[in-house]
């Protein structure tokens, strides 16, 4: 049988293209291969990139805010020390008095009888004196003779202070009891308080113990008066420390002259416990630790990075106080910080 040179002249160009095709596609796929291995290759030397920041030490103003309620600095109440009839009050709530004015007239129906057996005893006394001086009496009677004259001219100068009540302080009438004529039944028939000055209590941490005195300023606000300032002075620091809540009373006094000021205001005390020097770091750089209260900054030196856990104190603006953890002059990364780890290198970019 005789074969068609056409016919063998095709399959062997078919067969040459078949074999062309496969060692095309094979050298394709090797190629794709190497390329991706190379990129994996690029990125896995490829250092994380980071922006960094010096930072430093600085004179940090530490100051605290409380919640305080306004108090009157004296609070005088306004009784007779025996239950007579009130005959009439002199002032109404709201009244300014000066120490020394006339609050209250009580009934004085039995001080007479009290005067006229006063100036009895004293007649009587001076009769029996002048008997004891020329024998005519004992010592016995003339000592028992002095002795009730006392006791009832004691008694009188009492009764007379109590017939007329005054105040004690100069201050404002906060409190009326009582309407005239009545009887005096137990309450004060009056209060009266000194507004000027004013004081406030607070609670402080036993940790500022050592940095509380006297002498510290406070900025107080209150709520009639928006944010206007009102400038105190810690006046008192209680000895003593609260064991379960380690806290200690401070009270603060306001000078108040223009008593504009009332017992009872809400108020707002920021005290002044002086300066410390820290470490004060931007905001950004800070990192807080999911699950928990701690907060981290990656430090940089020397091409790497480290992760460290820090104290925060105060926020000022955009930056923070720290109270430990890095040290004066430290680099701390302030961006890039999602793909860090502890020890790892990174470029610093601008």
């Amino acid at each position: 049988m005789k074969k068609n040179p056409t016919f063998i002249a095709m399959l062997a160009a078919a067969l040459l293209v078949s074999c062309g095709s496969s060692d095309a596609t094979e050298n394709g796929d090797n190629s794709a291969k190497n390329e991706t291995a190379a990129n994996q290759a690029a990125k896995s030397t490829e250092k994380p990139k980071v922006k960094i920041a010096t930072v430093n030490t600085e004179e940090v103003m530490h100051s605290e805010e409380y919640s305080t309620t306004v108090e009157a600095k004296v609070k005088n109440n306004i009784i007779p020390n025996a239950p007579l009839r009130i005959e009439k009050i002199l002032v109404e709530v709201g009244d300014r008095v000066e120490k020394g004015q006339k609050l209250v007239q009580l009934d004085a129906s039995s001080l007479d009888q009290l005067k006229l057996q006063v100036e009895n005893q004293e007649i009587d006394f001076k009769r029996v004196e002048e008997l004891y001086k020329v024998g005519g009496a004992s010592k016995a009677e003339y000592d028992n003779a002095k002795t009730q004259l006392e006791v009832n001219r004691k008694s009188l100068a009492n009764r007379l202070e109590n017939t007329i009540l005054v105040s004690p302080i100069d201050g404002i009438v906060s409190t009326r009891n009582y309407d005239n004529g009545d009887m005096y039944g137990g309450q004060p028939i009056l209060v009266v308080e000194q507004i000027s000055p004013v004081k406030m209590k607070i609670n402080v941490s036993e940790t500022l113990y050592a940095k509380t005195n006297s002498n510290l300023d406070v900025k107080l606000t209150f709520s009639p008066y928006g944010s206007e300032e009102f400038s105190g002075k810690i006046s008192i620091v209680y000895p003593t420390i609260d064991a379960k809540t380690h806290t200690f009373p401070v009270e603060i006094t306001l000078e108040n002259s223009d008593a504009r000021v009332r017992p009872g205001m809400y108020g707002k005390a920021v005290v002044n416990f002086g300066t410390n020097s820290n470490v004060v770091v931007p905001d950004k750089a800070v990192i807080k630790q999911a699950g928990s209260g701690d907060h981290y900054v990656y430090t940089y030196a020397d091409g790497k990075v480290s992760y460290k856990k820090v104290k925060l104190g105060q926020r000022m603006g955009d930056r923070y106080e720290l109270i430990s953890g890095i040290e004066n002059n430290s680099q701390v990364v302030i961006a890039g910080q999602t793909n860090l780890r502890d020890g790892i290198e990174v470029e610093v970019i601008k």
